[in-house]
C-alpha cells in the first residue's frame, strides 16, 4: 500500500513553474523561436514588395505615359489584324468565288512572306535611325538593340546602311572598328531605315536609358530619329532554301 497523497498547493504549483522558467531552453524551443523569426521576416518581405507595385510607383508620370500609349498601340495592332484575318476566313469560306478568293489569298500571302524574307523592296511610313560615330566607340550591341526594339514595336521591314535585315540578320563587331552585317563590312554613320507606325517606333528608341541615350553616352557619337511619311526599304535578299527544315506533312 502507498501513502495518502499530499495534495499540491497553489504555492507549489508556482514553484515549479518558476524554477522551468529559470530553466535553460531546450533545442526544440530554439527551433520554434527561429521558425517564428523567418516567418515574421517573410510576411514583412511580402508586404513591402507588394506595397512597391513592381517599380512603378517611383516611375515618372511621362515614363508612364509612354509605356501606356505602346500598350494601347499594341492592342489596335493586334485588333486589326485579327479583324483582317477573320475577314479573310469568311471569304474563303463562301461558296460564291471560292477558287478566286483562295488565289488572290495565296497571291497576299506571297508578297507578305517576301517582304518578310526580303525578297521584295517595301515601301510606307516609318523613321530612320542616323548613329553617327566618328570615334567608332559604338559597339554591335547598341545596333542589335536598336533592331529589335523596333521589331517590339511593330517594325514590318527595316534595312542597316544598305543591308536588308530579317530574322537571320546579325551585327558583329569588325576588328578596326566599324560593324559586319551578315558578312558585309560598314562603317559610320548607320543609317537603320524602319516601316511602321512612325510615334510607336520613335518611342521605342527614345525611352529613358534606350538605344538614343545610349549612343548619346558614348564619347563623340550622337543618335538622331528622323521620321517621314513614305519610307522605302530597297535592299534584297536572295532567297534561300532551308539546309535542314522541312514542312511537316498535313494530317
Amino acid at each position: 500500500m502507498t501513502g495518502p497523497v499530499e495534495p499540491r498547493t497553489p504555492e507549489s504549483t508556482g514553484a515549479r513553474l518558476l524554477t522551468a522558467l529559470r530553466s535553460r531552453p531546450t533545442r526544440g524551443q530554439f527551433a520554434v523561436a527561429a521558425l517564428c523569426g523567418l516567418l515574421a521576416f517573410a510576411l514583412v518581405t511580402q508586404v513591402h514588395a507588394t506595397a512597391s507595385g513592381g517599380g512603378l510607383q517611383s516611375a515618372r508620370v511621362d515614363d508612364l505615359l509612354g509605356i501606356l500609349s505602346d500598350l494601347d498601340n499594341r492592342g489596335d495592332r493586334l485588333r486589326a489584324e485579327i479583324g483582317d484575318l477573320q475577314t479573310r476566313e469568311q471569304r474563303l469560306r463562301s461558296g460564291s468565288g471560292q477558287s478566286a478568293a483562295a488565289l488572290q489569298e495565296a497571291r497576299d500571302r506571297l508578297r507578305v512572306l517576301g517582304v518578310l524574307t526580303g525578297t521584295v523592296a517595301a515601301r510606307g511610313p516609318g523613321i530612320v535611325l542616323v548613329i553617327d560615330d566618328p570615334r567608332r566607340k559604338v559597339g554591335a550591341d547598341v545596333v542589335v538593340d536598336a533592331i529589335e526594339e523596333l521589331r517590339d514595336a511593330g517594325a514590318e521591314a527595316m534595312q542597316l546602311s544598305g543591308i536588308r535585315v530579317i530574322a537571320s540578320t546579325f551585327v558583329i563587331d569588325a576588328g578596326g572598328g566599324g560593324l559586319i552585317v551578315d558578312g558585309h563590312p560598314i562603317t559610320p554613320p548607320y543609317r537603320l531605315a524602319a516601316i511602321g507606325d512612325r510615334r510607336t517606333l520613335t518611342g521605342a528608341l527614345g525611352i529613358p536609358g534606350g538605344v538614343l541615350d545610349t549612343v548619346d553616352g558614348q564619347s563623340g557619337a550622337h543618335a538622331s530619329v528622323v521620321t517621314s511619311p513614305v519610307v522605302t526599304v530597297s535592299a534584297l535578299r536572295p532567297l534561300q532554301a532551308p539546309r535542314y527544315a522541312r514542312p511537316t506533312p498535313a494530317p
